[in-house]
């Protein structure tokens, strides 16, 4: 079953968590740097200020990117969850098919030694179990399919936002860094500004693209549900009938 790797998924969440962590322990980071210009005696009022207000600017900003990331991480589950089911699927596909192929009209050959009324019966009831059976695998195999594809676009997901991550803490450290100059404040300051702006519009793209998959098989569930209930298949919505009356072999 392709396009999901439950190994690769573990590592990206695990990785965005990681990541996530880091960056919290960074943003603690910032104020202690902040301090060592703003404990200067030599430092204008008005410069310890501008300081003050990059660190808040910047500690503002990286929260803000962090409750964001814990908000993606609410549903790290779904995904495995999701796979899992597909494979259940998978297996009653299996067990469906099985059961097609021994309903199958050339797997039956009592009807090539039997004649008369009785098997002429046996001959018309046979088939619509057939199809029942085959029906039931389709829908087993369109089901994992779509769980599968869903699985697949989380993994996607969750790569993504350990990316974003990435880029973030490095801005992050180096706002850090220039923290402990009077002079470069501003420039880690606007480093944070800009990469806040460019993460943020990633993770609402990552979010979009994400909401776009599932509601995409969403709508495949609803046409598999019509699958699942088809008369064609299932008159009245339940099995054919697997046997015959008495009237069927032409007895009273």
């Amino acid at each position: 079953m392709g396009g999901f790797s439950e190994a690769q998924y573990l590592e990206a969440t695990n990785k965005v968590k990681t990541k996530n962590a880091e960056l919290a322990g960074l943003i603690d980071d910032v104020w202690p740097a902040a301090n060592v210009v703003l404990g200067k005696w030599y430092v204008p009022g008005f410069v310890k200020d501008a300081i003050r207000w990059c660190a808040e600017k910047i500690v503002e900003l990286a929260k803000w990117i962090w409750e964001k990331i814990v908000d993606c991480l609410q549903g790290v589950a779904m995904p495995i969850i999701l796979f899992k089911h597909a494979w259940d699927w998978q297996d009653l596909r299996g067990d469906a098919s099985t059961v097609a192929g021994q309903l199958d009209a050339e797997a039956l050959g009592a009807a090539r030694k039997w004649e008369g009324p009785a098997a002429e019966a046996y001959k018309k009831v046979i088939p619509p179990q057939n199809k029942a059976a085959t029906q039931i695998g389709t829908v087993a195999k369109n089901t994992a399919v779509s769980l599968t594809v869903c699985a697949a676009a989380g993994l996607a997901f969750y790569v993504a936002l350990g990316v974003i991550l990435v880029k973030f803490i490095a801005a992050m450290v180096t706002a850090i860094a220039a923290l402990g100059s009077a002079v470069f404040s501003w420039a880690g300051a606007a480093i944070i500004v800009e990469e806040a702006g460019v993460n943020s519009g990633l993770i609402i793209a990552a979010v979009s693209a994400l909401s776009a998959a599932l509601g995409a098989q969403a709508s495949q569930m609803s046409s598999l549900h019509g699958d699942a209930v088809d008369n064609a298949f299932f008159p009245g919505g339940h099995w054919p009938k697997a046997a015959t009356n008495g009237g069927d072999f032409g007895v009273d």
